[in-house]
């Protein structure tokens, strides 16, 4: 049987919660408001399965585009490539960092 190549492959312990940090996510979450510009962290949660990025932007820093429809558009740079991807809030945190 061939070997499965899909969008989830080789993410057993990336694409997995914790025991104790499992169930609905926080609405704070959901419903924060990012604008423009803004430097966002890509943080996929494995629960929600709408709107997820691929697992090689997982931990990436990106800035906020635009809004589309419940969505951001994120430009992610991957080596020298800048990417825009299209990502749900439930798998977005805003960036703390200096």
């Amino acid at each position: 049987m061939a070997k499965s190549r899909g969008f989830r492959r080789k993410t057993r312990s990336l694409l997995r919660k914790k025991p104790r940090e499992r169930g609905k996510l926080g609405l704070s979450r959901i419903l924060y408001r990012y604008q423009p510009g803004d430097k966002v962290v890509i943080k996929i949660d494995p629960s929600v399965h709408k709107g997820m990025p691929h697992r090689r932007y997982h931990g990436k820093i990106g800035i906020i585009q635009a809004r589309r429809g419940r969505a951001y558009e994120v430009a992610v740079t991957q080596g020298d490539a800048v990417k825009q991807i299209i990502v749900l809030p439930e798998h977005l945190q805003l960036h703390k960092g200096g």
